[in-house]
């Protein structure tokens, strides 16, 4: 469990959108806490959590793409002991499946392939830093499904 209070605010958010169904009441926190934290100046943990979860609420898959890469980004600049120190179970080789998973999402829904097919391969060269638990499957699904929509095979 987080230790952290802005990484408590933005699972919040987090609740709202996928527990609750208040997309855009979470997408209102969000831009409040980005406000809080200074934006893409703030704390590159909360810069990348925060943008990773704003990616989520947007309606516009340009916008949705924009939040993924200042996701991306603020995430090679977190540390292992700052991942640790704010309570969050994984390292910071494990944000970059779930992260190069969404960025291959959005440029498929773009039409841009190869870009899309780049970063599932980017995906799935750092799927092993994720376990065999729920979240480890849910984002080996993704890149299944994704593999599948872009005619690659496994």
């Amino acid at each position: 469990m987080t230790t952290d209070p802005t990484m408590a605010r933005i699972g919040q958010g987090v609740e709202l959108h996928h527990h609750q169904g208040q997309r855009e009441a979470a997408r209102d926190l969000f831009a409040q806490i980005w406000d809080d934290i200074g934006g893409e100046r703030g704390d590159p943990l909360h810069v990348c959590v925060l943008a990773h979860s704003m990616a989520d609420v947007q309606d516009d898959v340009h916008q949705e793409l924009m939040w993924d890469l200042r996701a991306l980004a603020a995430a090679d600049l977190v540390t292992d002991e700052r991942v640790a120190q704010a309570g969050v179970p994984l390292s910071v080789a494990g944000l970059y499946p779930s992260l190069h998973l969404n960025v291959s999402e959005c440029y498929r829904r773009l039409g841009d392939l190869g870009r899309a097919r780049e970063h599932l391969q980017r995906a799935r060269a750092e799927i092993g830093a994720l376990g065999d638990d729920e979240y480890g499957q849910l984002i080996r699904g993704g890149l299944e499904r994704l593999a599948e929509q872009l005619g690659e095979t496994t």
